[in-house]
């Protein structure tokens, strides 16, 4: 029986797929494997490389791995798809996985520790409640238009209207109608505290961490956002340029180009969605704050309002800010404004 090289496993919730290779590529085995034997499983087998797309679940087993002496490679399922032949089961995605492993251009993503998911973590947290709390105002606003209030978009108008619901004018809405709002109502302060303490947490994470004090001297970003870039971005060595780290956000444009010519569409919006909107937050403060003060004349900045849609300046400084952020990372300095050309 040929020497097994590389496995590429295909993980799921109960039932895993593994498919062995030799050197040649040649298949070696096809085995469906039990999640309760999969640790007994590579056990048995010579330290070889093993290759997992990067979904769920897939961080944890990579560490597993690597624990056992194995050398464990990530890939993003979309790059993966194409080398699945004809029909989509365990089977095929686990050769799939295996073939597309060998390939020498194939770009891979970096394992995480479990501390790196904890700080990630905390985002999703506050996402998630940030979400719910959203989903509570917008509920207490419609449900108010139908007993005739109307109060405008955003939370500070929110607590105008508990206070009616409390005052003298509540008191014409059916009983069941009322502890229904206050429900509601207790419902929103208390994610708002818990949103509050999260953004306490990240505070003091990116008070203690060096790279994100070293991110948060680039204008638009913040705590929130340099700590975000320091938990859920690959090291900066990754990329080979910093467009290459705008474009893994998704901030560069879509490219059709055929027979020379060059076709640029959209922003792609093809990457980590989470970072991706961080930076267009904040690079819509920093072209607020241009347009109403004014840029610095003769900046890059102030040539864009100049002649382009303020939504478009914005994620086009989402895109500069990116590669600021790779810039800054690989140089390991603060950020330096830049002069301004002369007139």
């Amino acid at each position: 029986m040929a020497e097994v090289i590389t496995i590429g496993l295909d993980i799921a919730k109960n039932v895993f797929q593994a498919h062995g290779a030799d050197a040649a590529g040649r298949q070696v085995f096809s085995q469906r494997i039990a999640r309760g034997k999969v640790l007994d499983f590579f056990s048995g087998q010579p330290k070889c490389l093993v290759a997992l797309e990067a979904c769920g679940g897939a961080h944890h087993w990579a560490r597993e791995l690597i624990g056992m002496g194995h050398e464990v490679r990530l890939i993003p399922p979309a790059y993966v798809k194409p080398f699945v032949k004809r029909h989509k089961n365990d089977a095929a995605d686990a050769e799939a996985i295996c073939e597309a492993v060998q390939r020498p251009n194939m770009r891979f993503v970096t394992v995480k520790s479990e501390e790196q998911q904890a700080s990630a973590l905390v985002f999703r947290t506050r996402d998630l409640l940030v979400g719910q709390r959203t989903q509570t105002i917008n509920a207490i606003r419609g449900h108010m238009t139908e007993y005739g209030w109307v109060a405008p978009k955003g939370p500070s108008w929110v607590t105008m209207l508990g206070e009616l619901i409390d005052d003298e004018v509540g008191a014409s809405l059916p009983n069941a109608a009322r502890e229904m709002f206050r429900v509601m109502l207790d419902m929103l302060e208390k994610l708002d505290c818990q949103i509050a303490d999260l953004d306490k947490e990240i505070a003091r994470r990116a008070r203690e961490d060096e790279v994100a004090r070293r991110l948060m001297t680039i204008p638009g970003i913040g705590p929130i956002a340099a700590t975000a870039i320091a938990a859920l971005a690959p090291a900066a060595q990754t990329f080979k340029r910093g467009r290459d780290f705008a474009a893994w956000l998704g901030l560069t444009p879509l490219q059709k180009s055929t027979g020379g010519k060059t076709k640029l569409g959209r922003t792609s919006k093809m990457g980590e969605r989470t970072l991706r909107r961080l930076l267009i937050i904040g690079s819509s403060s920093v072209v607020l704050h241009a347009s109403k003060r004014g840029a610095p004349e003769g900046s890059w900045l102030a040539g864009m309002l100049a002649r382009k849609p303020r939504m478009l300046v914005t994620v086009a400084q989402a895109n500069k800010t990116a590669r600021i952020v790779w810039a800054l990372l690989m140089k390991n300095e603060d950020y330096r404004a830049p002069m301004a050309a002369a007139a």
